[in-house]
C-alpha cells in the first residue's frame, strides 16, 4: 500500500522530501505514517519519508536513541530520503515478514529502502545467534536516484550529550569481486524477494572505509524509570550505550561502485554532532548500513561472536536469516479464514512485541503518544507488560495454533506467582523482566508529538488495583490447559491462591480496566472478570480433578457475586449495565465483554439492550459513531484526566465480536459484525497496523502499534468467520 509524497521543490539540503510530507503537522508524520522493524528485544518505528523517528536500544524500555517523534528539534533521527523533486513513496512488508520495503519513486528513478533487525535463522549452523543489529539497505532498481543520509541520536531521551568521531578503518576490504552472491545458500531466496541480482558474476562491494562512532557522556539520574532495586531493570532502562555506523557498498554489472563520504554535521539539539551523506545510486547499486552498540567485550571469542568481518555477503546472510525467521513462525499459523492477511499481521506484530528472554508482552513499544491532539494530558509509557494484555495476547496465539508462546508467557507467569504482593495479589503490570518498580518521570525539555505535552516514561498506574486482571488471566490458563498443555500441580496450585485471592477481594472498589486516575469504584467489568477468575478455577477443578478444599467457597462466591452484578449493575429504567455500581448512568463499552467470556449469553435479553444503546452515537446517549466505538464518555465520566479522546478500536472488535455472539437470534447482527471488521481494517494503515484509538477524522492516536488492538482483532476475525460458516444464508 502506499501514500503520495508532496512535491518538495528545488532539492537541496534543506528542502527535501521529508520536509514537505511534514509540512502539514508542523514537522511530524502522522502515527499512522510508520512501519514497525524489530528483534523481540527491542523495536524501531521508520516513516513513509525513510526516517526512523523512534528507537530505544538495546531493550524495548531502555532510553530512546532516536525520538524526533516526541520532539521534531531535539528527538533524533535516523533518515535515508530521496532527494527527488516530486515521489512517490510507497512501503509494505515483504512476504510473511517483519522486513519493512520503503519504496521512493519518481521520474528518474526507483529506489527502495529496506529495514530490519536480524533474527537468527531457525537451525542454522553459522549464525544460531542473534546479531543486535538495525540494518537498513538502499539500492536502486531503475534509473539513478541521489539519496540524503542523516544520522542524529539523541541519547537518554535526548538528555545526555555525545561526541561524534569518525574512524578510518585501515583493514577495510578494497572492492573486491563478490563472487559469493552466486555462490552463497541465499541466491535464489534474495533474488525472489529483494532486486538483487544475484546470478551476476561481475558483481563487485568494498566494505567502508571510515565509521562514525558516537560516545554518550556518562550519566546518573536520581529520579524516574531506572531507579529501582532490580539490578536487570537498572541496567536496561539505564542503557545509555556506545554506538557505530558503518558501511559496505555493492555493485552489479561490473560498474563503477559508489563512494559514500560520511560527514560530520551540526544538529539543533545541541546535544552533539551527526552525521550526513549524500549518494547517488544507478540501477543495481546498494548500500548496507549498520548501526550497533559498539563492543564492549574485547575478548577473543566475543568479537568473533558478535564483531565479524563485515562484508556484503554477511549482511546479505542476515537478511536471508531475518526473512527465513518469520517465514518459519508465521507458517505455524493454522487460520485460514477469512481477513487471513490481516490476522496474520496482527500476529507478526504481536510477535514483535514480545521480549524473548521472558516471554512477556509489551503493550506498545513507544511512550507518552497522546490519545487526543491537545492538552489534555492522556499520554503514557506502554512498554511494559500488562497482566492483562499479555493474557489476551496468549489467548490470540493459542486461537491461531501458536502454542510456543503460549508456553513461554505461562513460564513468566509462574515466576510471579512466585513473588506475589504480600495480600497475596499480583500486580497489574511488570517490567519486562518481572519487576515492580517503574516511577513515572515527565520529561519537561521534550514538547511531545505535535506539542501534545506531557512525555512521560514510567508509568504511575503500576500500583493500582485491577480486579479484572485475575479474570482475564484465569481465562488464558484455562484455554492453555485446554489448547496447548496441561497444567502441571505446581502451576495448579500459584493458580488456586489466586482464585482464593479473588473471593476474599471480589467485593473492593478498584480502578478498572481503563486505569481511572480518579476514585475507585466497583466498575461492572471487574466484577464480570473476577466472576470468571472463580468459573474457571472450578472448571479446572472439574476437568482435571485438582485438589480443592475450598471448592464449596468458591461455588457459593461466584454465585453471589452473579446474582449481584445482575441487581446492582443493572438499570431497568435505562435497560442497560452501567459502568458501575455507583454510576447507573454511565454507559460503559467493556461490558461488551460480557458474552465473550462467557458470563450470560449473547442473546440475552439484558445484555442485547445494552449492546444496542451502545450502538447509538453518543449524542443519543451511546457510544458509537460512524461504527466505531468509544470506551465510555470522556466529558461526562470522571476518569481523573480532562478533554476528550478517540474511539477506543479494542472495543469496535468486542462489539464485532459480540454482535456474532447474538446473531443466533437475528442474523442480521452477523452481518453487521462484518462490516464493522470490514471497516475497522480499512482503519488500519498501509502496512496493516493499528494505535489505540481512532480520532474523529480518522486518524490514529495513542501509543504505536498497540498489542490490544491487534489481539481484538485477531479474536474478532476467529469468532465471526467461524459464525459466518457455521450460519445458514437466507
Amino acid at each position: 500500500m502506499s501514500g503520495n509524497c508532496p512535491a518538495t521543490g528545488v532539492p537541496s539540503r534543506h528542502r527535501r522530501l521529508s520536509d514537505g510530507m511534514r509540512e502539514a503537522l508542523d514537522g511530524y508524520l502522522s502515527i499512522d505514517q510508520y512501519g514497525l522493524v524489530g528483534n523481540l528485544h527491542t523495536a524501531a518505528l521508520v516513516g513513509m519519508d525513510g526516517s526512523i523517528d523512534f528507537m530505544c536500544w538495546p531493550e524495548f524500555d531502555s532510553p530512546s536513541v532516536f525520538c524526533r517523534l516526541l520532539d521534531k528539534n531535539k528527538g533524533g533521527h535516523f533518515a535515508i530520503t530521496p532527494a527527488c523533486a516530486s515521489t512517490t513513496c510507497k512501503q509494505q512488508y515483504l512476504p510473511f515478514s517483519n522486513v519493512l520495503a520503503t519504496k521512493f519513486l519518481c521520474e528518474d528513478g526507483v529506489g527502495v529502502v529496506t529495514d530490519f533487525m536480524h533474527r537468527p535463522r531457525p537451525r542454522s549452523r553459522s549464525h544460531s545467534h542473534m546479531m543486535p543489529w538495525l540494518v537498513r539497505s538502499v539500492e536502486v532498481i531503475r534509473g539513478e536516484m541521489t539519496f540524503d543520509m542523516e544520522c542524529f541520536p539523541a541519547f537518554d531521551y535526548a538528555r545526555t550529550p555525545h561526541a561524534l568521531q569518525i574512524d578510518e578503518i585501515h583493514d577495510a576490504d578494497p572492492r573486491v569481486p563478490a563472487r559469493h552472491a552466486a555462490e552463497a545458500e541465499n541466491s535464489v531466496f534474495q533474488s525472489v524477494f529483494l532486486h538483487w541480482d544475484t546470478t551476476d558474476q561481475n558483481t563487485e562491494s568494498y566494505n567502508g572505509t571510515e565509521r562514525a562512532v558516537f560516545t554518550p557522556e556518562k550519566c546518573e539520574h536520581d529520579v524516574g524509570l531506572g531507579v529501582t532495586s532490580n539490578e536487570a531493570d537498572r541496567l536496561a532502562q539505564t542503557a545509555v550505550h556506545e554506538m557505530d555506523l558503518r558501511y559496505v557498498v555493492g555493485c552489479m554489472g561490473g560498474g563503477s561502485c559508489p563512494r559514500i563520504k560520511l560527514t560530520q554535521s551540526d544538529h539543533g539539539s545541541g546535544l552533539g554532532q551527526g552525521v550526513t551523506s549524500q549518494f547517488t545510486l544507478s540501477e543495481g547499486m546498494r548500500v548496507f548500513f549498520i548501526m550497533r552498540s559498539t563492543p564492549e567485550d574485547c575478548s577473543d571469542l566475543y568479537l568473533a561472536k558478535y564483531d565479524p568481518a563485515l562484508s556484503m555477503k554477511y549482511v546479505e546472510t542476515l537478511l536471508e536469516d531475518t526473512l527465513l525467521y518469520w517465514l518459519g513462525w508465521i507458517r505455524s499459523c493454522t487460520y485460514f479464514g477469512r481477513w487471513l492477511e490481516n490476522v496474520e499481521r496482527s500476529a507478526l506484530i504481536l510477535k514483535l512485541l514480545t521480549y524473548e528472554p521472558t516471554g512477556a508482552v509489551v503493550a506498545a513499544v513507544t511512550f507518552s503518544l497522546p490519545e487526543a491532539i491537545g492538552d489534555a494530558g492522556r499520554n503514557w509509557d506502554y512498554r511494559f507488560t500488562w497482566v492483562r494484555d499479555s493474557a489476551f495476547t496468549m489467548y490470540a496465539f493459542m486461537r491461531l495454533g501458536l502454542t510456543k508462546e503460549a508456553k513461554q508467557y505461562m513460564g513468566f507467569v509462574r515466576a510471579l506467582c512466585q513473588e506475589k504482593n504480600p495480600d497475596g495479589g499480583l500486580q497489574i503490570m511488570y517490567t519486562l523482566r518481572g519487576g515492580r518498580e517503574m516511577a513515572e518521570l515527565e520529561l519537561g525539555h521534550l514538547e511531545g508529538y505535535r506539542a501534545c505535552a506531557p512525555v512521560r516514561i514510567g508509568n504511575g498506574a503500576a500500583d493500582h488495583l485491577q480486579l479484572d486482571i485475575y479474570g482475564e488471566l484465569l481465562d488464558a490458563v484455562y484455554l492453555y490447559n485446554k489448547f496447548s498443555q496441561p497444567l502441571s500441580f505446581d502451576e495448579w496450585v500459584d493458580i488456586r491462591a489466586l482464585v482464593d485471592y479473588v473471593c476474599d477481594n471480589y467485593d473492593q472498589p478498584d480502578m478498572g480496566i481503563w486505569e481511572v486516575r480518579g476514585k475507585r469504584q466497583n466498575f461492572t467489568y471487574s466484577k464480570v472478570q473476577c466472576w470468571v477468575a472463580i468459573d474457571r478455577g472450578l472448571r479446572l477443578v472439574d476437568k482435571r480433578d485438582f485438589p480443592c478444599r475450598n471448592k464449596q467457597r468458591w461455588q457459593h462466591t461466584r454465585d453471589t457475586l452473579y446474582e449481584e452484578i445482575m441487581e446492582r449493575a443493572w438499570n431497568p429504567e435505562l435497560e442497560m449495565f452501567t459502568q458501575s455500581y455507583e454510576h447507573h448512568e454511565m454507559l460503559d463499552a467493556a461490558v461488551l465483554a460480557m458474552p465473550l467470556v462467557f458470563f450470560c449469553a449473547g442473546t440475552d435479553p439484558r445484555f442485547v439492550k445494552t449492546m444496542r444503546r451502545i450502538m447509538l452515537p453518543p449524542h443519543r446517549g451511546g457510544l458509537t459513531a460512524n461504527n466505531l466505538v468509544f470506551r465510555y464518555n470522556a466529558v461526562e465520566t470522571d476518569d481523573g484526566l480532562s478533554g476528550e479522546e478517540g474511539t477506543f478500536s479494542l472495543c469496535t472488535f468486542w462489539l464485532a465480536e459480540a454482535l456474532s455472539r447474538a446473531s443466533t437470534a437475528d442474523v442480521t447482527l452477523l452481518y453487521k459484525a462484518q462490516i464493522i471488521i470490514d471497516e475497522m481494517i480499512m482503519y488500519g494503515n498501509h502496512v496493516g497496523l493499528f494505535s489505540e484509538e481512532i480520532d474523529k477524522a480518522g486518524k490514529h492516536l495513542g501509543n504505536f502499534p498497540q498489542a490490544f488492538t491487534h489481539i481484538a482483532l485477531i479474536s474478532a476475525a476467529y469468532n465471526v468467520d467461524r459464525a459466518l460458516k457455521s450460519t445458514k444464508h437466507p
